[in-house]
């Protein structure tokens, strides 16, 4: 049987879809204001036309005739929440050889898939971070238009880097299959010319590698790639054009390199050191490091195909990255919620909440490091990251406390989108 509260849920639905959007409803509950820290006792929300056009307590609101009334009192409302690090095109039971028999067509029926899974479990925005074929402008494109069903968007195109690179070349071919990677650039000019053709086809962030990586074959996860002279130039580049950067790097020479080019986030940090932490707290880079995914990695990752040789660079990495993380946050580095999804399934994004806290973070940064923090990071701030006047009511319901039990957050009772429901967990 539904609960009094899943019913009214429902009729949200039937409110979004089958009258004007001009129409209000009033959520009441208690709510967290992430910039605070405070969960709010006994608030109301206004919303219209897909924002949140008025906040108060209910002692003093003033509830507009004809508005439709949902009472979350007993549940707690978060704004809904950001990763800064998905690969939406890709499955996590298809690793190393596996992908070769995806298409591009594949590739992006699979996105939409997994852009659905990864709003029903309260991440309202996300930051994929390199797609075959601008797949992802395309998935970005076809959710603002609302043809189908994900989270806010920003995206990188083909991801860049040199020869033989981590997150540019395919090096599961071998050499007669004639095969170059759609984002090979090696030289200044070559990485020039490749954040101009990624704007040009609709990115709106650009994603290079500094070093190897876990997952790909052939390549050191610590070796540098990429000169210092190559990622200057793409991040100078990529800066002209209004694009941040993100640079995958997982060694710490590759880290600095990185770093010193201007690189606006590094991803994955697994062996940064202490130069590299000085570094980035003075540069305000910020690090997105998944430590949640090791864990699938190692638990399931043979059966869903990833190599022997990336099994083995991970029990290399696993344990260090965690480290590096409470180093790092310790130091006082900004630092921002992304987890690598696609690696692991889509849709358990929120299970690195806990191993964030578990490191190091207080539920309460962790939490802000997926929406306040992140929402910096995606150029989102003047319209998702909270729950505040003139943004998009982006939010997840849970049934209890996050600041006391941050992994609440794996089971969200609701998610709400722009005003609409989108999920609402049944009895």
């Amino acid at each position: 049987m539904r609960s009094i509260t899943n019913v009214l849920l429902l009729c949200i639905v039937t409110l979004s879809f089958s009258q004007a959007s001009a129409d209000t409803y009033v959520l009441t509950g208690q709510m967290l204001d992430v910039r605070s820290g405070k969960m709010l006792q006994n608030q109301v929300l206004q919303i219209a036309n897909e924002r949140i056009v008025a906040i108060s307590s209910r002692d003093s609101a003033t509830i507009p005739t004809g508005a439709t009334v949902f009472d979350y009192s007993q549940q707690f409302i978060v704004p809904g929440l950001i990763d800064a690090h998905v690969h939406l095109h890709g499955n996590a039971t298809d690793h190393g050889y596996r992908r070769l028999a995806d298409s591009l067509p594949t590739r992006t029926l699979k996105g939409a898939v997994n852009a659905a899974r990864t709003l029903r479990a309260g991440f309202t925005s996300a930051r994929m971070v390199g797609a075959p074929g601008f797949a992802d402008v395309a998935l970005r494109d076809a959710i603002d238009s609302g043809a189908i069903e994900g989270p806010r968007l920003r995206v990188a195109g083909p991801s860049i880097g040199i020869t033989g690179g981590h997150c540019s070349d395919n090096n599961l071919l071998p050499f007669d299959s004639e095969v170059i990677g759609e984002g090979v650039a090696d030289g200044p000019w070559a990485m020039r010319q490749r954040v101009r053709r990624n704007k040009k086809f609709g990115a709106d962030v650009i994603k290079t590698c500094s070093t190897g990586g876990v997952l790909s074959k052939g390549t050191e996860v610590g070796a540098p790639q990429g000169t210092v002279e190559e990622l200057t130039a793409l991040v100078e580049e990529a800066h002209s054009h209004g694009l941040k950067v993100a640079v995958h790097a997982h060694g710490a020479s590759g880290i600095r390199n990185a770093i010193a080019a201007g690189a606006d986030s590094v991803e994955h940090a697994s062996f940064i050191d202490d130069e590299g932490i000085r570094m980035a707290k003075k540069a305000g880079t910020v690090l997105v490091m998944d430590i949640y995914n090791t864990e699938y990695i190692l638990g399931e990752g043979e059966a869903a195909g990833i190599l022997p040789e990336s099994l083995e660079k991970e029990r290399r990495v696993g344990a260090t990255q965690r480290e590096s993380f409470s180093r790092a946050h310790a130091a006082g580095v900004k630092m921002v919620f992304g987890t690598d999804a696609g690696v692991y399934p889509h849709g358990d994004n929120a299970r690195q909440f806990a191993r964030m806290v578990r490191f190091g973070m207080t539920p309460l940064e962790a939490i802000r490091a997926a929406t306040l923090d992140a929402a910096e990071l995606l150029d989102f701030a003047d319209d998702v990251g909270e729950l505040t006047v003139g943004h998009y009511a982006d939010f997840v319901v849970v049934d209890a406390n996050p600041l006391d039990d941050v992994s609440v957050l794996e089971n969200p009772a609701a998610v709400v989108k722009g005003g609409q429901l989108i999920s609402a967990q049944q009895d």
